[in-house]
Protein backbone atom coordinates (compact mmCIF):
# COMPACT_ATOMS: atom_id res chain seq x y z
CA UNK A 1 0.00 0.00 0.00
CA UNK A 2 1.46 3.16 -1.41
CA UNK A 3 1.80 6.23 1.23
CA UNK A 4 1.42 9.78 0.22
CA UNK A 5 0.57 13.17 1.62
CA UNK A 6 -2.61 13.74 0.02
CA UNK A 7 -4.11 16.12 2.23
CA UNK A 8 -3.55 19.70 1.94
CA UNK A 9 -2.26 21.23 5.36
CA UNK A 10 -5.50 23.97 5.39
CA UNK A 11 -7.32 20.50 4.98
CA UNK A 12 -5.47 18.25 7.56
CA UNK A 13 -6.79 17.85 11.43
CA UNK A 14 -3.94 18.47 13.78
CA UNK A 15 -5.45 16.65 16.72
CA UNK A 16 -7.40 14.02 15.95
CA UNK A 17 -8.49 11.20 18.41
CA UNK A 18 -8.81 7.17 18.08
CA UNK A 19 -11.94 7.25 19.27
CA UNK A 20 -13.69 9.39 16.66
CA UNK A 21 -15.00 11.57 15.48
CA UNK A 22 -12.78 10.69 11.96
CA UNK A 23 -13.45 12.31 8.65
CA UNK A 24 -12.19 10.66 5.30
CA UNK A 25 -11.81 11.91 1.78
CA UNK A 26 -11.80 9.35 -0.78
CA UNK A 27 -10.95 9.50 -3.70
CA UNK A 28 -11.64 7.50 -7.39
CA UNK A 29 -9.81 8.82 -10.39
CA UNK A 30 -10.45 8.31 -13.83
CA UNK A 31 -7.62 8.04 -15.03
CA UNK A 32 -6.88 5.65 -18.60
CA UNK A 33 -4.17 3.28 -19.14
CA UNK A 34 -1.01 4.95 -20.30
CA UNK A 35 -2.75 8.43 -19.43
CA UNK A 36 -0.50 10.58 -17.27
CA UNK A 37 -1.82 11.92 -13.74
CA UNK A 38 -2.38 15.66 -15.42
CA UNK A 39 -5.02 14.14 -17.89
CA UNK A 40 -7.20 12.66 -14.83
CA UNK A 41 -9.96 13.89 -13.08
CA UNK A 42 -11.49 12.79 -10.12
CA UNK A 43 -14.32 10.10 -10.76
CA UNK A 44 -15.38 9.49 -7.44
CA UNK A 45 -15.16 12.32 -4.24
CA UNK A 46 -16.58 10.64 -1.31
CA UNK A 47 -16.11 12.33 2.45
CA UNK A 48 -16.86 9.17 4.92
CA UNK A 49 -17.66 10.64 8.81
CA UNK A 50 -17.12 8.13 11.19
CA UNK A 51 -18.71 9.54 14.51
CA UNK A 52 -17.22 8.86 18.21
CA UNK A 53 -16.96 5.57 19.32
CA UNK A 54 -16.24 4.11 15.21
CA UNK A 55 -19.70 1.98 15.04
CA UNK A 56 -21.40 3.83 12.33
CA UNK A 57 -20.00 5.47 8.89
CA UNK A 58 -21.89 7.81 6.67
CA UNK A 59 -20.94 8.25 3.01
CA UNK A 60 -21.17 11.63 1.62
CA UNK A 61 -20.70 11.03 -1.60
CA UNK A 62 -19.97 14.86 -3.58
CA UNK A 63 -21.22 15.25 -7.11
CA UNK A 64 -18.44 15.73 -9.73
CA UNK A 65 -20.07 18.77 -10.96
CA UNK A 66 -20.39 20.55 -7.91
CA UNK A 67 -19.63 24.54 -8.57
CA UNK A 68 -16.90 25.28 -6.05
CA UNK A 69 -14.48 27.86 -5.39
CA UNK A 70 -10.92 25.79 -6.23
CA UNK A 71 -8.14 27.79 -4.52
CA UNK A 72 -4.93 28.74 -6.11
CA UNK A 73 -2.05 26.59 -6.13
CA UNK A 74 2.07 27.75 -6.97
CA UNK A 75 1.10 26.55 -11.09
CA UNK A 76 -2.98 27.24 -10.92
CA UNK A 77 -4.11 30.63 -9.91
CA UNK A 78 -7.42 29.25 -8.66
CA UNK A 79 -11.03 30.00 -9.60
CA UNK A 80 -14.64 28.34 -9.83
CA UNK A 81 -14.84 25.69 -11.45
CA UNK A 82 -16.20 21.96 -11.18
CA UNK A 83 -15.25 20.31 -8.20
CA UNK A 84 -13.84 17.57 -9.94
CA UNK A 85 -11.56 20.06 -11.81
CA UNK A 86 -9.64 20.70 -8.83
CA UNK A 87 -8.00 17.26 -9.11
CA UNK A 88 -7.20 18.06 -12.75
CA UNK A 89 -5.75 21.44 -12.08
CA UNK A 90 -3.63 20.01 -9.14
CA UNK A 91 -1.92 17.81 -11.57
CA UNK A 92 -3.88 14.11 -10.78
CA UNK A 93 -2.71 11.91 -7.89
CA UNK A 94 -1.05 13.59 -4.87
CA UNK A 95 -1.25 17.20 -6.46
CA UNK A 96 -4.63 16.63 -7.32
CA UNK A 97 -6.10 15.01 -4.30
CA UNK A 98 -4.58 17.90 -2.03
CA UNK A 99 -5.86 20.76 -4.15
CA UNK A 100 -9.34 18.96 -4.23
CA UNK A 101 -8.87 18.18 -0.47
CA UNK A 102 -8.19 22.13 0.11
CA UNK A 103 -11.58 22.87 -2.01
CA UNK A 104 -13.46 20.41 0.01
CA UNK A 105 -12.30 22.12 3.27
CA UNK A 106 -12.94 25.25 2.31
CA UNK A 107 -16.77 24.62 0.97
CA UNK A 108 -17.02 22.68 4.06
CA UNK A 109 -15.04 23.73 7.12
CA UNK A 110 -14.42 20.02 7.64
CA UNK A 111 -11.16 18.56 8.21
CA UNK A 112 -9.93 15.88 7.23
CA UNK A 113 -7.80 12.61 9.40
CA UNK A 114 -6.77 10.89 6.78
CA UNK A 115 -7.20 10.55 2.48
CA UNK A 116 -7.14 7.30 0.21
CA UNK A 117 -6.62 7.79 -3.50
CA UNK A 118 -8.56 4.59 -5.23
CA UNK A 119 -6.89 2.70 -8.10
CA UNK A 120 -10.42 1.29 -9.87
CA UNK A 121 -8.56 -1.39 -11.68
CA UNK A 122 -6.97 -2.40 -8.50
CA UNK A 123 -10.32 -2.83 -6.91
CA UNK A 124 -11.65 -4.61 -9.62
CA UNK A 125 -8.97 -7.10 -8.61
CA UNK A 126 -10.46 -7.09 -4.85
CA UNK A 127 -13.90 -7.58 -6.36
CA UNK A 128 -12.57 -10.86 -8.28
CA UNK A 129 -10.58 -12.24 -5.40
CA UNK A 130 -13.72 -12.13 -3.53
CA UNK A 131 -16.15 -14.17 -6.17
CA UNK A 132 -17.87 -10.61 -7.23
CA UNK A 133 -20.22 -8.87 -5.48
CA UNK A 134 -24.29 -8.70 -5.36
CA UNK A 135 -25.94 -5.58 -7.16
CA UNK A 136 -29.23 -4.70 -7.22
CA UNK A 137 -30.29 -2.78 -10.44
CA UNK A 138 -33.58 -0.43 -10.19
CA UNK A 139 -33.13 1.01 -13.37
CA UNK A 140 -32.24 -0.69 -16.82
CA UNK A 141 -29.33 1.80 -18.05
CA UNK A 142 -26.75 0.53 -21.20
CA UNK A 143 -22.92 1.01 -20.21
CA UNK A 144 -21.46 4.14 -22.33
CA UNK A 145 -17.89 2.81 -22.33
CA UNK A 146 -18.52 -1.44 -23.00
CA UNK A 147 -22.30 -1.13 -24.39
CA UNK A 148 -23.39 -3.69 -21.73
CA UNK A 149 -26.60 -3.42 -20.89
CA UNK A 150 -27.66 -3.88 -17.24
CA UNK A 151 -31.17 -5.29 -16.72
CA UNK A 152 -33.05 -4.61 -13.61
CA UNK A 153 -33.22 -7.27 -10.40
CA UNK A 154 -30.56 -8.20 -8.41
CA UNK A 155 -27.50 -10.06 -10.00
CA UNK A 156 -23.66 -11.29 -9.28
CA UNK A 157 -21.62 -9.03 -10.66
CA UNK A 158 -17.38 -9.87 -11.16
CA UNK A 159 -15.26 -7.09 -10.68
CA UNK A 160 -15.12 -5.54 -14.67
CA UNK A 161 -18.87 -5.53 -14.64
CA UNK A 162 -19.30 -4.15 -11.24
CA UNK A 163 -17.15 -1.03 -11.73
CA UNK A 164 -18.64 -0.72 -14.86
CA UNK A 165 -22.64 -0.49 -13.66
CA UNK A 166 -20.88 1.77 -10.58
CA UNK A 167 -19.75 4.57 -13.18
CA UNK A 168 -22.65 5.21 -15.13
CA UNK A 169 -24.50 8.40 -15.07
CA UNK A 170 -26.32 8.65 -18.40
CA UNK A 171 -29.45 6.93 -18.99
CA UNK A 172 -30.26 7.13 -15.58
CA UNK A 173 -33.05 9.23 -13.66
CA UNK A 174 -31.15 10.65 -11.79
CA UNK A 175 -27.82 11.04 -13.67
CA UNK A 176 -25.11 11.54 -11.42
CA UNK A 177 -26.83 11.12 -8.04
CA UNK A 178 -27.90 7.87 -9.32
CA UNK A 179 -24.51 6.99 -9.69
CA UNK A 180 -23.19 8.10 -6.96
CA UNK A 181 -25.62 6.23 -5.04
CA UNK A 182 -24.47 3.00 -7.29
CA UNK A 183 -20.73 3.68 -6.25
CA UNK A 184 -22.03 4.00 -1.96
CA UNK A 185 -24.04 0.31 -2.72
CA UNK A 186 -20.64 -1.21 -4.28
CA UNK A 187 -18.55 0.15 -1.75
CA UNK A 188 -21.79 -1.70 1.04
CA UNK A 189 -21.36 -4.81 -1.18
CA UNK A 190 -17.38 -4.86 -0.91
CA UNK A 191 -17.19 -4.95 2.43
CA UNK A 192 -20.08 -7.30 2.95
CA UNK A 193 -18.05 -9.80 0.84
CA UNK A 194 -14.81 -9.24 2.14
CA UNK A 195 -16.07 -9.30 5.91
CA UNK A 196 -18.24 -12.70 4.88
CA UNK A 197 -15.24 -14.27 2.73
CA UNK A 198 -13.86 -17.15 4.67
CA UNK A 199 -10.21 -15.72 4.11
CA UNK A 200 -8.83 -17.44 7.20
CA UNK A 201 -8.99 -21.25 6.17
CA UNK A 202 -7.66 -20.24 3.02
CA UNK A 203 -4.07 -18.65 3.17
CA UNK A 204 -3.39 -17.67 -0.20
CA UNK A 205 -6.25 -16.20 -1.17
CA UNK A 206 -5.99 -14.07 1.91
CA UNK A 207 -2.69 -13.20 1.06
CA UNK A 208 -3.74 -12.14 -2.63
CA UNK A 209 -6.97 -10.25 -1.05
CA UNK A 210 -4.57 -7.69 1.48
CA UNK A 211 -2.12 -7.29 -1.37
CA UNK A 212 -5.17 -6.14 -4.08
CA UNK A 213 -6.03 -3.90 -1.60
CA UNK A 214 -2.71 -2.61 -0.97
CA UNK A 215 -2.53 -1.99 -4.96
CA UNK A 216 -5.72 -0.58 -4.97
CA UNK A 217 -5.12 2.25 -2.54
CA UNK A 218 -2.77 4.82 -1.99
CA UNK A 219 -3.56 6.29 1.88
CA UNK A 220 -2.66 9.58 3.78
CA UNK A 221 -3.36 8.57 7.36
CA UNK A 222 -2.29 11.75 8.95
CA UNK A 223 0.29 10.00 10.86
CA UNK A 224 -1.26 6.82 12.42
CA UNK A 225 -0.15 3.86 11.58
CA UNK A 226 -2.26 1.83 9.16
CA UNK A 227 -2.61 -1.07 11.79
CA UNK A 228 -3.76 0.79 14.44
CA UNK A 229 -6.78 2.72 12.32
CA UNK A 230 -7.80 -0.58 10.19
CA UNK A 231 -7.89 -2.58 14.14
CA UNK A 232 -10.10 1.35 15.65
CA UNK A 233 -12.46 0.36 12.91
CA UNK A 234 -13.01 -3.03 13.32
CA UNK A 235 -16.57 -2.90 14.21
CA UNK A 236 -17.39 -1.01 11.44
CA UNK A 237 -19.76 -4.04 9.04
CA UNK A 238 -22.11 -2.93 5.69
CA UNK A 239 -24.88 -2.75 8.02
CA UNK A 240 -23.72 0.37 9.69
CA UNK A 241 -22.66 1.93 6.25
CA UNK A 242 -25.64 5.37 5.71
CA UNK A 243 -25.24 6.36 2.37
CA UNK A 244 -26.30 10.62 1.70
CA UNK A 245 -26.42 12.18 -1.43
CA UNK A 246 -25.09 16.04 -0.79
CA UNK A 247 -28.09 18.73 -0.87
CA UNK A 248 -28.08 20.36 -4.33
CA UNK A 249 -29.49 20.54 -7.96
CA UNK A 250 -28.39 20.66 -11.31
CA UNK A 251 -28.14 23.94 -12.58
CA UNK A 252 -27.21 25.63 -16.55
CA UNK A 253 -25.04 27.88 -16.53
CA UNK A 254 -24.02 29.73 -20.08
CA UNK A 255 -24.66 26.65 -21.51
CA UNK A 256 -22.31 24.24 -19.05
CA UNK A 257 -24.24 22.04 -16.94
CA UNK A 258 -23.00 22.07 -12.86
CA UNK A 259 -24.52 20.89 -9.86
CA UNK A 260 -25.61 23.78 -6.99
CA UNK A 261 -25.45 23.49 -3.12
CA UNK A 262 -28.98 24.08 -1.71
CA UNK A 263 -29.14 25.72 1.73
CA UNK A 264 -29.50 22.55 4.00
CA UNK A 265 -26.01 21.53 2.67
CA UNK A 266 -24.44 23.98 5.22
CA UNK A 267 -27.10 22.43 7.81
CA UNK A 268 -25.05 18.92 6.55
CA UNK A 269 -21.77 20.13 7.08
CA UNK A 270 -22.59 21.67 10.60
CA UNK A 271 -23.65 18.19 11.86
CA UNK A 272 -20.14 16.71 10.08
CA UNK A 273 -18.37 19.11 12.21
CA UNK A 274 -20.29 18.95 15.17
CA UNK A 275 -21.09 15.44 15.72
CA UNK A 276 -24.70 15.59 14.99
CA UNK A 277 -25.16 13.34 12.24
CA UNK A 278 -27.56 11.14 13.58
CA UNK A 279 -30.24 14.14 14.17
CA UNK A 280 -29.64 15.17 10.47
CA UNK A 281 -30.19 12.04 9.23
CA UNK A 282 -33.44 11.91 11.14
CA UNK A 283 -34.59 15.17 10.33
CA UNK A 284 -33.27 14.92 6.50
CA UNK A 285 -34.97 11.11 5.49
CA UNK A 286 -35.08 12.60 1.80
CA UNK A 287 -31.04 12.71 1.42
CA UNK A 288 -30.50 9.26 2.69
CA UNK A 289 -29.65 6.95 -0.11
CA UNK A 290 -30.92 3.26 -0.08
CA UNK A 291 -28.01 1.15 -0.15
Amino acid sequence: MARQSLLDPAARRANGTASGPLNFLLVGSDQRPNASDSDARSDTIVIVHVPDGLRQAYLISVPRDLYVAIPPTATYPGGDDKINSAFEHGGGGQGGTRLLSATLSQLTGIRFDGAALIDFSGFEKVIDLVDGVRMCVDEPVRSIHTGTVFPVGCQQMDGARALDYARQRYGLPGGDFDRQRHQQQLLRAIMDRVAGADLLTSPLKFDRLIRAIGSAFTVDSNGAPIEDLVFGLRHLTAGSLVGVQLPSHAKDIDGISYVLLDPTADVLFRAVREAGMAHWVRDNPSWINRL
